[in-house]
């Protein structure tokens, strides 16, 4: 379901920070610890396709280490050490960025130096109270299975929900009460994604962000997928697309609209679409005769995989993919993570969106019962 670098990685890290610059960055680490000189450390950021690329690469020197460059705007970078377990999240941004770092536990390190080092530390310490309690919870959870307590082990399951209730609300009210720290860019990215809120109080945050979060590059994807969804919203037209078949054809929505359709974001690789496609199944063979038609996007990136679980799930309906991830049609409708669908009527207007289990079935028999 998955599409960014969770927010959990980066509570496991503790930040501080000053003073900015318009000359560059210059970001100097110090590693305590047996750290062999000559040991590779290399600075990631995520690409477009949430993969990690290397920005440039340092070699340790007597506990220490350092990069320079220069940043357009703040951006969240990671730092990992060969043959070490772990990174270290830091934001970049210009100015003296200062690292130091236990070999052995590097989701403890502590970086400091600039504004958003500064905020990210402030944030990283509200947070970390949820960090304690939910491994504590692990804990006991798992003495109670080892012991079959179903009695704790249901009270801890409800515990565990109140607390990752507690921390959403309160990342919401920081992204909300800090409109200048990319850290609260990062968190509506996050819930935008997992669709924890609407994309109407997603748009609200966004507008109250400064200037220079709005311009940083979470900010300005948050935007994109803000003007994107303008054209997938309930009551909008759904945008057509034409698509490779698994027999090597090319199929466009428009040509297989039914009285209702179905437009089902997938892949062979995602548990939760695969656990969904026995509904679906079972909703396509209940109302296919009335009207329904569905076309499946695949998400795969192997037509071997794709064509297999089609197969093996029983999807007798129409299908396309690139077999590219997360392609162009996906980025047409604003699909960042799946399984994600549309309900179109025959004229091809949305007039439902991401409805799974009985609530797609509810939906459909309104629709042509």
């Amino acid at each position: 379901m998955m599409k960014r670098l969770s927010i959990i990685i980066l509570i496991l890290t503790a930040f501080a920070g000053c003073n900015s610059s318009t000359d560059g960055f210059s970001l100097k680490g110090t590693l305590k610890g047996d750290v062999a000189n000559g040991t590779e450390v290399f600075l990631r950021k995520t690409d477009a396709n949430n993969q990690l690329i290397d920005i440039d690469t340092a070699l340790v020197d007597n506990g220490s280490f350092i990069f320079k460059g220069s940043a357009e705007g703040p951006e969240l970078a990671y730092l990992f050490i060969s043959n070490v377990n772990g990174n270290i999240p830091v934001i970049l941004e210009n100015g003296s960025i200062k690292v130091s770092a236990q070999k052995d536990s590097l989701g403890f390190a502590l970086t400091k130096g600039t504004p958003q080092n500064e905020m990210f530390s402030d944030f990283l310490t509200e947070t970390r109270i949820w960090g304690r309690k939910a491994r504590s919870m692990t804990k006991e959870m798992t003495i109670a299975v080892n012991s079959r307590d179903s009695v704790t082990m249901n009270a801890l399951r409800d515990e565990y929900f109140e607390l990752q209730q507690e921390s959403r609300d309160f990342e919401l009210k920081y992204a909300r009460e800090n409109p200048n720290a990319l850290i609260s860019a990062l968190i509506l990215d996050k819930v935008y994604t997992s669709k924890v809120i609407s994309e109407t109080e997603v748009q609200e945050i966004y507008d109250g962000f400064t200037p220079l979060i709005k311009e940083s590059a979470v900010g300005k994807n948050i935007k994109l997928r803000l003007t994107k969804s303008e054209t997938t919203r309930i009551g909008g037209k759904a945008p057509n697309f034409t698509g490779p078949t698994p027999d090597g054809g090319q199929l466009a929505l428009y040509d297989v609209l039914g009285k209702v359709t179905i437009l089902d974001f997938w892949a062979a690789w995602c548990k939760p679409c695969r656990a969904e496609n026995p509904n679906i199944v079972k909703v396509y063979n209940k109302y296919h005769e009335k009207g329904l038609n569905i076309i499946g996007v695949s998400l795969d990136r192997r037509a071997e995989d794709w064509k297999k679980a089609i197969a093996d799930d029983g999807l007798v309906w129409n299908h396309v993919s690139n077999v590219d991830y997360f392609d162009e049609i996906a980025s047409m409708y604003n699909v960042t993570a799946i399984p994600a669908a549309f309900i179109l009527d025959e004229n091809g207007t949305i007039i439902a969106k991401d409805l799974r289990g009985q609530a797609l079935e509810t939906k459909i028999a309104e629709l042509l019962d």
